[in-house]
């Protein structure tokens, strides 16, 4: 009883902190966080799971632990923090996964510059370049890419294509290297194979750097 009592007033005291902030302040924090966990979803191989199916699963499994930490233990407060630890658990192993998969696309991301640079040199038109490292791209690449030169044929609007490329990828590199093209194409110019040239050194340096000092 005194636990349920304690879970209640916490509760109670979070909604009396919540009334204190602005709610388009709260809106901005939600919708943040939301879209970061939705970018660790990509990232961990299951974009077609949403963060509110995630929550659900994660509530849902610390619920099933509680009644059977209830059952074996008979001791509330046991109970809830296994609870806790096993709801927070499918958030913690899509973090990691997601970060072996960056980690693991760090080494391929300079070949796909490459391949970039190749198409333009052969010329090809930018969204062309694009398109071909769907087919011709780094095999962990070629999924999102294919997607891309899809969109493209459909719609023929290359900075609109780059945002759904952007969001089925959700990378810090692939933003990167995105970005830099969407400003190659808006600004216009010839540099462009100097331009993925430099891009292929940088990403090559930056992928001897150890992640975990980032």
């Amino acid at each position: 009883m005194g636990v349920l009592i304690g879970l209640v007033a916490g509760a109670g005291l979070v909604l009396v902190w919540l009334s204190c902030w602005e709610r388009t302040v709260l809106v901005s924090r939600r919708s943040r966080r939301h879209q970061a966990l939705q970018d660790v979803l990509v990232q961990a191989g299951v974009p077609t799971v949403g963060p509110g199916a995630l929550y659900a699963f994660s509530a849902g499994v610390g619920v099933m632990v509680m009644l059977v930490g209830l059952a074996l233990t008979r001791s509330p407060a046991i109970a809830c923090c296994f609870a806790l630890m096993a709801a927070a658990a499918p958030e913690v192993l899509l973090r990691v996964r997601a970060r072996r998969r960056r980690e693991g696309l760090r080494d391929v991301w300079p070949d796909a510059v490459d391949h970039l640079a190749s198409g333009v040199r052969a010329g090809l038109s930018l969204p062309e370049a694009v398109a071909q490292l769907g087919e011709r791209g780094p095999a962990e690449l070629r999924e999102p890419f294919a997607r891309f030169a899809a969109d493209y044929r459909a719609t023929g609007r290359f900075s609109e294509c780059l945002d759904l490329l952007k969001a089925r990828l959700a990378d810090p590199v692939a933003d990167r290297i995105i970005e830099a093209l969407r400003l190659t194409r808006e600004v216009g110019g010839t540099d462009l194979g100097r331009l993925l040239k430099s891009l292929s050194e940088f990403l090559r340096e930056d992928a001897h750097i150890p992640y975990t000092v980032r």
